[in-house]
């Protein structure tokens, strides 16, 4: 049975000044880390959509940081082990990149239903470990944003 979520996502890199990086590893996919991502949700705005993910998935309110839009849209392949959950014929996603910019690392609440756990990593090595190409893009895009 088909599902009905939208091909329209948000990737947001949460990071620090110095370019530390949260990743936290799916509940569905074990050893498999990203940034935070999620599909937008009836008419919700992308901005709307980057901060119910961020407050579902870390806790975190975005109106109490930086977030930020890159400007930047990826359009990829869903991987066939969950496409089951887009409408028949859904193949390609659109995923907008957003940076959540916090003052240091900081522990956060993990939706347990679609997340094991987080870690807090230097840029390389968050994008290293990251299983989405267009994730690790977008990590390894960070120390130009900063100016480092």
């Amino acid at each position: 049975m088909a599902g009905n979520k939208q091909p329209v996502s948000v990737l947001v890199v949460i990071h620090t000044p110095d370019a530390q990086v949260l990743v936290i590893e799916r509940a569905d996919k074990a050893g498999f880390w990203q940034s935070v991502t999620g599909s937008r949700e009836g008419s919700e705005s992308l901005l709307q959509t980057a901060a119910r993910e961020l407050a579902e998935e870390t806790g975190l309110e975005a109106g109490r940081y930086a977030l930020s839009d890159w400007g930047i849209i990826n359009r990829y392949e869903i991987y066939p082990h969950w496409r089951h959950r887009y409408p028949e014929g859904v193949t390609h996603n659109e995923e907008h990149v957003f940076g959540l910019l916090l003052p240091a690392p900081q522990a956060v609440t993990l939706a347990p239903a679609e997340h094991l756990g987080y870690r807090w990593l230097p840029w390389r090595e968050a994008a290293d470990l990251v299983f989405s190409p267009s994730n690790a893009e977008a990590i390894r895009l960070l120390p130009a944003r900063l100016g480092l």
